[in-house]
């Protein structure tokens, strides 16, 4: 009689002589930056770009006869101290050691990736800067005039056509946090209103009066509260512009550069990457905000 001794082939085993598939580096904070696309972007030259506003007029119109011994005149007065913009700089550093990129350099770059996501950082900080930055941010440069208190607590039809009321002219899109957008949609619900969608940039949004709700976290909350911009866009028509410098050295995409610093004595490669940018409200109606709307709580959510 013969023993037959029955051999089998592990999970574990087996794993150790196949090759696993692989992703680049994942990065949950990473966001579709809508703003950033929708913004026209405006070169400057030496990064400054100086802002020449009508201050007020004296405009005379008279239908007068043909023998009236004077034309009215027309005055107007520009501001005499322009505002200029300078570029704001978002710059950061990071190493990568030389034996890690020369070792581990297959199946993908690691110098490549560990830039990759740090220009994801970058461009995310930029679109934070957009709206809060204390100097040129959109939520910082809205004039008393143009800024509204939602009658109720949370974002309603009626709020958005006060919003409207004020950025007449043209207006491009709303921008709101997500969850200020989510809240909207049901107060139109309640109201047997839905709102449409549009898509934009392969994605649906809802709209507003024809106008999108662009959704970005830039817009803070601040316990269950928001703000809602409404912005109208473009030099041609008054509006508000991203401002950049063209031609940088070391430019990866428009005003973003990354350089090589060297390697120090530990082995250690340095790059320095810089985001330059800026933006400007060209007049006071181009932009408004809808202070304070509530949105759910998250023990709403439950």
């Amino acid at each position: 009689m013969t023993n037959h001794e029955s051999h089998l082939l592990g999970e574990r085993a087996a794993r150790q002589h196949a090759n696993t598939s692989k992703t680049p580096p994942q990065w949950a904070g990473a966001t579709p930056r809508w703003l950033v696309q929708l913004l026209p972007w405006t070169p400057v030259e030496a990064g400054v770009y100086r802002l020449n506003r009508v201050t007020d007029t004296d405009f005379a119109v008279d239908c007068s006869p043909e023998d009236a011994a004077e034309l009215p005149t027309a005055r107007i007065h520009y501001e005499e101290q322009p505002r200029e913009f300078v570029l704001n700089t978002v710059t950061t550093t990071i190493q990568v050691h030389t034996r890690i990129s020369d070792l581990f350099r297959s199946p993908m770059d690691q110098v490549k990736e560990q830039l990759t996501v740090l220009v994801e950082k970058l461009k995310e900080k930029q679109e934070d800067e957009l709206i809060n930055n204390g100097n040129y941010g959109l939520l910082n440069s809205v004039h008393e005039s143009m800024r509204v208190k939602p009658r109720g607590a949370g974002p309603t039809p009626d709020d958005l056509d006060e919003l409207i009321a004020r950025v007449w002219k043209e207006p491009a899109f709303f921008l709101a946090h997500p969850r200020a957008i989510a809240a909207f949609g049901r107060e139109c619900t309640k109201r047997g209103v839905p709102p449409p969608t549009v898509t934009l940039f392969g994605s649906p949004f809802l709209t507003w009066r024809g106008l999108p709700l662009i959704p970005t976290d830039k817009l803070h909350l601040a316990g269950n509260k928001t703000d809602i911009l409404l912005v109208r866009t473009g030099e041609k028509k008054r509006g508000v512009v991203g401002l950049f410098q063209p031609g940088i050295q070391g430019e990866v995409s428009p005003s973003l550069s990354i350089r090589f610093m060297g390697i120090n004595q530990l082995g250690a490669a340095s790059y320095l990457a810089s985001l330059y940018c800026s933006a400007a409200v060209l007049t006071e109606d181009a932009l408004g905000v809808l202070e304070g709307v509530q949105v759910d709580s998250y023990y709403e959510y439950k």
